[in-house]
């Protein structure tokens, strides 16, 4: 695969540069230390980073994988070196302290990526990826390196098996938190669930967040067609890592870099995406993010006019049926870009990283008779996508709300304010909430948090206790990929900024209208006015260490929450105008 648009490549072009000649005797002689070759050190040097670690399921098979992409490098002529970065786990540190983390990672993976590679002059990448902020990482950080390169998927969990059913995920056994909690299950019952759920390697089974992106990153080309969704444990895996690795290999001898396949048009398709999945609300921040990596402008706004023309033709969890392995075991991610082609709401001629179009891939896409999963585009699960952008009163700069899985269109009720989703969390466990309510759970944006948490603990226990459908949600933090029913996240400007959800006061109408795209405070600008004079901003909740870093440097969520360092400590936390 050649870059048509590309002057002459050199493959070698920056590890020349660190190991040719006799100045760089003392290079060379490091790494022969470790068993490199002059032979090895005269081809081109290709990073294999990994997000391995051991605090979760979702990337412990990438060691593994890892050599197999590294033999495919070295059967297609290049020279591997693996390094690691880090991963923060949505699903175990969720309802914790350690939540504020997981967003803030996703920078330090793009981060520590970039460092690596410019650091030792690598000519090409492979980014071998799993939980849910190392996607939007690596592709961050290929976006902003321009290296030959790819990110590959490690693959979903398979579903777990309980009383009979292969459909349990994690959000199984967070939604039976909440049954245990009201005493609609035992603890017996609640063990049962918890062991059975997640049975093994591999990435949260629903359309959550992890698989939301796998599937966008597919979709703008930066993923090798169809071996993304390949599950973790399938020893097809092993052969889609190793032919990862003569990609990249074809790559970089072909001079192609990442700008030239996640171009605008890809990156409509990777949204059309998600709407077409019912995927995570987080899609929209991980895809601004990668648009301001690549300089490509992109609004909050864009979503919603792509999500609007874009109908729902996957039934995944968690507002449909099925697991990412029951859409593999159907045809693949390629069946849902085959709808979404022929009913003109994606661009087939967007490329890939393996040659082919996007067209070319939904062709190869052979789909098992009589599958479930995915619908045609002419007969959809719903006529639009599974998200929808809200402005108002209440949220000037733009909110997000999840349309999948709940049929409600509006809603109107009295505010539930907590400052923490700790204190909110506390009140459902209470059966505090109560039908009708309208919960706000903000200073958790951010800045706020800082790290905007997701509040999947506070969402799956509603659900668990049969509230799912009578309450709404709304927040300056966000969603989990397994959050369904009426939630709104991402309102900004946020509350540590001095946005209007700051203040909102207990028992004030709040009224959601999605066909209008409304978010409104049913009090008058007077009052506002008063209230906003006795506002006064928090004191941050970290003054030291990388979270108060990310706190001071962080954009707006409605501008994908980069760390632009576009505000400074000095202003931190700062107040937006009334």
């Amino acid at each position: 695969m050649t870059d048509p648009s590309a002057a002459p490549y050199d493959p070698r072009e920056h590890s020349r540069i660190l190991l040719d000649g006799p100045d760089r005797a003392a290079a060379r002689a490091m790494l022969k230390a470790i068993g490199f070759t002059d032979e090895d050190l005269s081809k081109p040097i290709i990073g294999v980073g990994t997000t391995w670690i051991e605090t979760m399921p979702c990337n412990y098979n990438q060691r593994e994988l890892a050599e197999h992409v590294k033999a495919g490098v070295r059967a297609a002529g290049g020279t591997p070196m693996e390094f690691n970065t880090i991963a923060v786990s949505d699903g175990v540190s969720m309802g914790t302290e350690g939540m504020k983390s997981s967003l803030v990672s996703r920078e330090v993976i793009a981060d520590s990526i970039e460092l690596v590679a410019r650091g030792h002059l690598f000519d090409g990448l492979v980014c071998i990826v799993g939980c849910d902020k190392t996607l939007p990482g690596a592709a961050m950080a290929l976006a902003r390196l321009d290296l030959p390169g790819l990110a590959l998927y490690s693959g979903t969990i398979n579903p777990g098996v309980v009383r009979g059913k292969r459909d349990a995920t994690v959000v199984t056994v967070f939604e039976a938190i909440g049954a245990y909690r009201v005493g609609k299950i035992s603890l017996e019952e609640l063990r049962e669930i918890e062991d059975a759920s997640c049975p093994g390697p591999g990435a949260c089974g629903g359309q959550f967040t992890a698989n939301t992106m796998s599937t966008a990153l597919e979709f703008m080309g930066i993923s090798p067609g169809g071996l993304n969704g390949i599950p973790a444990t399938d020893p097809a895996k092993l052969q889609a890592a190793h032919r990862s690795g003569e990609l990249v290999m074809e790559l970089v001898n072909g001079g192609v870099r990442p700008s030239a396949i996640m171009t605008r048009a890809a990156i409509d398709n990777a949204i059309a995406s998600v709407a077409a999945t019912g995927g995570s609300t987080n899609g929209v921040l991980h895809l601004l993010g990668i648009a301001h990596e690549l300089g490509i402008p992109l609004e909050i706004d864009d979503f919603d006019r792509i999500a609007e023309r874009t109908p729902i033709v996957a039934s995944l969890m968690p507002g449909g049926r099925f697991t990412a392995v029951d859409i593999h075991e159907a045809g693949g991610i390629g069946l849902v870009a085959r709808e979404l082609i022929r009913g003109g709401v994606v661009d087939g001629s967007t490329r890939n990283i393996d040659g082919r179009t996007l067209a070319e891939v939904a062709d190869a896409a052979v789909e098992t008779p009589a599958q479930e999963v995915v619908v045609s585009f002419e007969h959809p699960i719903k006529p639009t996508g599974g998200l929808a952008i809200l402005r108002g009163s209440l949220a000037p700069d733009g909110c997000v709300i999840k349309l999948a899985g709940h049929e409600r269109r509006s809603f109107r009720g009295p505010a539930r304010v907590f400052d923490s989703e700790a204190a909110c969390y506390d009140a459902v466990r209470a059966q505090r909430i109560g039908e009708g309510d309208v919960v706000v759970i903000r200073y958790e944006g951010p800045v706020g948090g800082p790290g905007m948490q997701e509040m999947l603990s506070v969402t799956a226990a509603l659900v668990g206790e049969g509230l799912g459908g009578d309450v709404a949600l709304l927040t300056d933090g966000r969603f989990s990929g397994g959050t369904h029913g009426l939630m709104i996240g991402h309102v900004a400007p946020e509350a540590a900024l001095g946005g209007p959800i700051a203040l909102v006061k207990e028992g004030d109408e709040i009224v959601i209208d999605v066909d209008a795209r409304r978010l409104d405070l049913l009090v008058d600008d007077a009052e506002l006015a008063r209230r906003r004079t006795e506002w006064s901003a928090p004191a941050p909740r970290y003054t030291g260490g990388v979270l108060a870093k990310y706190a001071a440097l962080v954009s707006s969520a409605s501008e994908g929450a980069v760390t632009t360092g576009a505000r400074l400590a000095a202003n931190l936390p700062g107040r937006v105008d009334s």
